[in-house]
């Protein structure tokens, strides 16, 4: 029986995730905002379901909560850095409060679990942290920009954990979802205003588009869930995980026109060496 420690289990991919690990007979213990919450996801499974109180955003609560776990429901196998949102905005109207923001949440908050967790770890050399990232950690969209610099800052992070933790048993990956039928467009998305025209123009068709599919994306958090579980199951996990079909070309489209690129800039990029 392993304890996971799942972060924002409320609703979405981290509530899937943790109603899978609960169906296959492990223990979940779930961050939430509030204590209405926290009483529903404690209720849900008896001996199983453990809900926790907790803001990604409080550095200084982190620690507390954690330690808590290890106490309260054992030792912590698997993290899974579940909470973030979404945010809209061009880049050049997104105010500095909201980028600060999203970066709390979807890095710092990512990150400061993660140090709080990795010391057990680390002290047992064995644990497995899956960050959810996104197919947009891995390429961009107009509109999201800010959101997309959050996960590619994830991305970073997960991959250059991945390295230094490897030789104490303890394995990294990112989950890369594509779009899937949570609320990430839907209540969960935040959004500025667009007020420069040039941007308006562009930018409405791709808001009212994404909006439209909320509710009737192509990905099922039931069956990403059961992916997550086969990834946490496996002798040699990957470092990337991307999910849906829709993530897998979009993401083998952005590699390719990476590759077109370097390849026709090859002969700049190396005239800048010292010739002996």
């Amino acid at each position: 029986m392993k304890t996971w420690f799942i972060t924002g289990v409320s609703t979405g991919f981290g509530r899937a995730l943790a109603q899978a690990v609960i169906a296959q007979g492990d223990k979940v213990a779930g961050t939430l905002r509030n204590e209405a919450q926290r009483a529903e996801f404690a209720a849900l499974a008896k001996g199983q379901s453990f809900g926790y109180i907790l803001d990604v955003r409080d550095d200084a609560a982190i620690p507390g909560v954690v330690a808590q776990v290890e106490r309260e429901v054992g030792p912590i196998d698997v993290l899974v850095n579940n909470a973030g949102y979404g945010y809209e905005s061009s880049i050049e109207e997104a105010p500095p409060a909201d980028v600060r923001a999203q970066f709390d949440v979807n890095v710092f908050g990512a990150l400061s679990v993660a140090q709080a967790v990795l010391p057990y770890m680390r002290q047992r050399r064995r644990g497995h942290v899956l960050n959810v990232t996104s197919m947009g950690g891995l390429m961009t969209f107009p509109g999201v920009g800010i959101y997309n610099a959050s996960k590619f800052a994830l991305e970073g992070i997960n991959e250059a954990l991945a390295k230094e933790v490897n030789g104490f048993g303890i394995k990294v990956t990112a989950i890369e979802p594509g779009a899937f039928r949570t609320d990430w467009a839907g209540r969960s998305m935040q959004r500025t205003a667009s007020e420069i025209e040039d941007y308006a123009t562009m930018l409405a068709p791709q808001r009212a588009a994404r909006a439209a599919r909320s509710g009737k994306q192509p990905g099922d958090p039931a069956k990403a869930a059961q992916a997550i579980l086969r990834v946490v199951a496996a002798e040699d996990p990957p470092v990337h995980l991307l999910l849906g079909t829709d993530a897998l070309g979009f993401v083998r489209e952005k590699l390719k026109e990476l590759n077109a690129e370097i390849d026709k800039w090859e002969h700049l990029t190396v005239s800048t060496d010292f010739t002996e």
